[in-house]
This record gives structure tokens, sequence and C-alpha cells, in this order.
């Protein structure tokens, strides 16, 4: 039988291998942490779930980064002021990280040109695309991607770089001989948290 992990009854190293585990997903793009789920609510009140990657995540500032088009309902909801809520599970860790906060959308500050500088050429180029992402197609091709940029602006007027503050972290660990669930909440700048049941 596969020895418990350090984490498993101790609530400071759930927490810190929480984080451990979002950090090595921005880092790692085979991490099932590099692409979790994310929640917002449109203006109208309907809860919306798509896939970001993520791109840091920062446990001392309780902070984790992803990116996406100032076009996109995501950005008008995050603008609208709709909270985040973001889910990762790992099945072969049998560990899921739930985390609500605050969002914040960086368009032109130095959070988004340090973001925006920092990406594949790639990644830069789907920022240029036209029409808008989710505008209405005759057909699946009917839209213009734009070859890479070498000098790096096309498509940086649609770029935001998203800053999510953790206020809450719900985690769980499965396993036969007893799973592990704790929750945590932001306290000012710390963290208070507890066991609860899985």
């Amino acid at each position: 039988m596969d020895p418990l992990p350090p984490f498993y009854d101790d609530l400071a190293a759930f927490r810190a291998e929480a984080w451990r585990r979002l950090a090595e997903g921005a880092e790692t793009g085979r991490s099932p942490f590099h692409l979790p789920a994310l929640a917002t609510v449109d203006p109208q009140g309907r809860p919306r779930l798509r896939t970001v990657v993520l791109r840091e995540a920062d446990g001392a500032a309780g902070t984790l980064r992803f990116h996406c088009d100032a076009r996109s309902d995501k950005a008008r909801a995050i603008e609208a002021g709709s909270g985040a809520a973001l889910h990762v599970y790992d099945a072969g860790a049998k560990l899921q990280v739930r985390i609500e906060g605050t969002a914040r959308l960086h368009r032109d500050d130095a959070v988004a040109e340090a973001a925006w500088t920092g990406s594949r050429a790639m990644s830069r180029v789907c920022y240029g695309i036209a029409p808008a992402p989710g505008t209405p197609l005759a057909e699946g091709g009917a839209y213009a991607m734009p070859d890479e940029d070498p000098e790096r602006r096309i498509g940086r007027e649609n770029f935001c770089a998203v800053v999510v503050r953790a206020t809450r972290l719900d985690l769980l660990y499965l396993d036969r001989r007893g799973h592990r669930r704790a929750v945590f909440s932001r306290d000012g700048e710390g963290w208070q948290g507890g066991w609860v049941a899985p």
C-alpha cells in the first residue's frame, strides 16, 4: 500500500501542497494543474465555465494569473464584477483544488505588458483573430488569424492579463483509508483553515 502523503493530517502542509502544485502547473504544460476550469457569472446571473491556461501561481500573495481576450465573454463578466472560481483535479494524485476569489483585468499596465512580453508568439497571435471571440460565423473557418508578428504588436490591444486574488481554498485528497478535505479563507493577508467532512 502506498504511503500517505506528508500533508495528509497537516493543514499547513495541505495548503502549501496546493500552491506548490498550482505553481508547478503554471510552469509545466503537461501538469494537470496547467489547465484549470474557470467559472464566472454573466450579467444575467448565468454561470459560465471554460478552461484557461494557468500562467502564474503565487502562494505567498495568494494570486493566480491567466490571459484572455478583452473582447471575450469572460473579460466582460470580470469587468462587470463577477467573482471567479477555478477548479482543477489531478486524477493521478487524487487531489482536487477549488479556488474562489476576486478577479481583475490588466490591459494597459505593467502586469499586462510583462505578461504580453513573456508570451510565446503562437499565443500572442490568438488575440489578433477577427472577428472577436464568440461572434457567429457562417461556417467554422470563417475567421482570420494573423501570421506570427516579430514586432509583438498584433493583437496587443485585445490582450488582458487576469489576476485572481484567492479568498477561499477548498482542498480534497482522496484515499481509500480516508479522504481529507480542508477549507481555508483569507484573513487579511493570512489564511485561516480547518478540516471539513469530505
